[in-house]
């Protein structure tokens, strides 16, 4: 779990700091179904950011089912709509998680967004119930190694893990004993909520990565309100959560294949294998000799286990795969390289990542199960199928308040996908697309990274998008997309830009790193 944020984190974390206790709250609809003609009060969010930008508070129900559990604050944003006389409605964002806070995230979109969809709609960001400035949880972790979520399978030490994930998972429930109601249903039940305190009767929504399953829920749980919807980057909602975190292993193992090729024939730039059976084996004895005795990358020690954590990401993009093993490798000679600090999640990422994921859908309970499934992908998936098949807290957590939502509607909405994508690969696209039978899918063969829209990844798929937003006109079929073409090296020998690109949401697993 490490984020790359899309956005400084001054100006997210001065959206959540600036912004409160300073907002009115608005009074809550009797029910998500139900407008009540009140609206939201606006007010500024704080000395460090744009005056455009607005903030309030929603009070939300902690269990809708019960009229008189406690009320939970839903932090809100928005950036009115450029041309008053063009205005069709809201647009809300949401920016993968599950956990990102998406407070920031209008301010994000309104430097990318072209003009047409500004000009059209009020840009509306919020952090879901639980996350960031929205009444946030907390498990009480204090320490990286107890906010480690995916740990390596290893014989001699799965029964720490075993007792790292009943302890955590009693922690989270001593700190916020209603923890099972922040799921992923009551907060598409928050964003209708929202809606009606906007005064709409439909919404439009932007949901990337995680927040692509938020959207089908919401499209499944209140179709009649879903106007406008992009999903990119997409979760299959049959594989929540399980089945999701395991896609990471078997999908890794073709794309480091696709690495070792591209890193072998850009030999002449980074000279770490000519072949690639060479570039492989480098990479496997720097992995095994860093779970011997860490390798020191500028003052941070990273184990075997980081390093294929770390890489997992980054190879999907050759050219960052290649320069951090060449940094590996130089670290691992004991010359000096950049600093480069490992992620460790907040407390309240690790929170609400885990109250959504387990409390979503029932997981296996008997940690034998965890036992055999990591021995098997261990074998199977040797990058990284240990780590996604071990045991999480989930395996102790209580029975969810609700079954899993069955995703089958025909609301019509956009899939777009990128062919290379680590955390929400194309087989999860198909998955949501099957499910959402009045869809479109725009793939971008050889696409690169998590995120479509507005990453310059492929001017074809941000076309379409930009045309369904600003016209609602879906593509008559699927569409398969180029990417655009990389920029050349400055100079024979030069190469690639291996800057990092952005990285959608604040955190892993189906948001960021």
């Amino acid at each position: 779990m490490r984020p790359r944020r899309l956005i400084t984190p001054a100006i997210a974390l001065g959206l959540t700091a600036a912004l409160f206790p300073a907002v009115p709250s608005a009074a809550a609809p009797a029910s998500p179904a139900a407008p009540t003609g009140r609206t939201l009060t606006w007010g500024t969010c704080g000395p460090d950011l744009p005056p455009n930008v607005e903030c309030a508070v929603l009070p939300v129900p902690a269990d809708y089912r019960d009229p008189g559990s406690r009320t939970i604050e839903m932090a809100v944003s928005r950036i009115k709509a450029a041309d008053p006389a063009k205005r069709r409605g809201v647009l809300l964002f949401n920016p993968g998680g599950p956990g990102g806070p998406g407070l920031f995230y209008p301010l994000w979109m309104a430097e990318t967004l072209p003009q047409p969809v500004k000009d059209q709609y009020d840009l509306i960001g919020f952090d879901p119930r639980g996350v960031g400035a929205s009444s946030p949880l907390s498990c009480g972790t204090t320490t990286r190694d107890e906010r480690l979520t995916f740990r390596p399978y290893r014989d001699a030490t799965f029964a720490k893990d075993v007792a790292w994930a009943r302890d955590l998972a009693a922690k989270c429930r001593a700190n916020t004993p209603d923890i099972a109601h922040f799921t992923t249903r009551n907060t598409a039940r928050d964003m209708d909520r929202l809606r009606a305190a906007l005064g709409e009767r439909r919404i439009s929504y932007f949901g990337l990565s995680y927040g692509t399953y938020l959207g089908a829920v919401y499209t499944q749980m209140f179709p009649e309100r879903a106007d406008r919807f992009v999903l990119d980057s997409a979760v299959d909602p049959k594989r929540v959560w399980r089945g999701m975190v395991q896609n990471w292993a078997s999908e890794a193992e073709p794309a480091f294949r696709r690495w070792a090729r591209w890193t072998a024939e850009h030999s002449s730039t980074y000279g770490v294998g000519n072949t690639p059976a060479e570039v492989t084996r480098l990479f496997w004895e720097l992995v095994e000799r860093a779970d011997r005795t860490p390798i020191d990358l500028g003052g941070h020690p990273y184990t075997g286990a980081e390093i294929r954590d770390w890489m997992r990401w980054d190879m999907y993009r050759p050219a960052l795969g290649a320069a951090f093993l060449v940094k590996l490798r130089d670290a691992a000679e004991g010359k000096p390289v950049e600093p480069q600090p490992p992620y460790v999640p907040s407390d309240n990422d690790l929170a609400s990542y885990t109250a959504v994921t387990c409390g979503d859908v029932r997981w296996p309970t008997n940690p034998a199960r965890y036992r055999a499934d990591s021995r098997r992908d261990s074998a199977r998936y040797p990058f990284f199928g240990d780590s996604v098949s071990n045991i999480v807290p989930c395996a102790f957590w209580e029975r969810p308040v609700e079954p899993v939502t069955r995703v089958g509607n025909s609301v019509p909405t956009l899939i777009v996908q990128n062919e290379w994508d680590s955390q929400t690969p194309p087989v999860a696209a198909r998955g949501l697309h099957r499910a959402l039978k009045g869809s479109r899918l725009v793939y971008v063969e050889e696409g690169e990274g998590h995120g479509v829209y507005g990453r310059g990844t492929s001017s074809c798929a941000d076309a379409l998008t930009t045309r369904y937003l600003a016209t609602g006109e879906l593509p008559a079929a699927d569409v398969t997309c180029a990417p655009d073409p990389a920029p050349a090296a400055t100079a024979r020998g030069t190469a690639p830009d291996t800057t990092p690109a952005p990285r959608p949401g604040p955190r892993a697993p189906f948001g960021g790193r």
